[in-house]
């Protein structure tokens, strides 16, 4: 599971360093691709895998289920670290994302985020906006007794 925020810059030669408490979890390497929102996604390759088959499931005769595809397998890329724990991102990659010098790795449970620092701090306003948050989730049953996630 990949938790917490990060901040670390990129490098004249585009290339990011992932954090140590990372590291453990791509001994195959990883994948790159788009993020929904502008940022990027780093998957170990098993987790990028399991979305493989989840999309072959999909029909290819659904506009929605094409363009989902097209988002997450056009633009990802297999990479490996070196042995600083670095990975290069593309170019086409760093672009779409706005990424410039200062850039955030956020943690998110199956996989990574890279964002640009700038557009990091905007989404934390969002995630940090306690109303928001009480109306986005009520409808979810967190409650850790019975019937909540202690049941899961």
């Amino acid at each position: 599971m990949f938790l917490g925020e990060y901040y670390h810059t990129l490098d004249n030669k585009g290339r990011i360093t992932i954090p140590a408490v990372f590291r453990n979890q791509f001994t195959d390497g990883c994948v790159l691709t788009r993020g929904w929102e502008g940022y990027l996604i780093i998957y170990n390759k098993q987790a990028f895998m399991r979305m493989v088959r989840k999309s072959q499931e999909l029909s290819p005769t659904v506009p929605e289920h094409r363009v989902l595809q097209r988002v997450m397998f056009s633009s990802a890329r297999e990479a490996q670290f070196d042995k600083l724990g670095r990975v290069n991102v593309p170019a086409f990659l760093r672009g779409y994302a706005g990424l410039d010098k200062e850039v955030v790795l956020a943690g998110v449970g199956s996989w990574i985020e890279v964002w640009n620092q700038r557009d990091w701090e905007l989404q934390l306003q969002n995630v940090n906006d306690s109303d928001a948050n009480a109306d986005r989730f009520a409808a979810l049953n967190l409650a850790m007794g019975s019937g909540g996630l202690a049941d899961e």
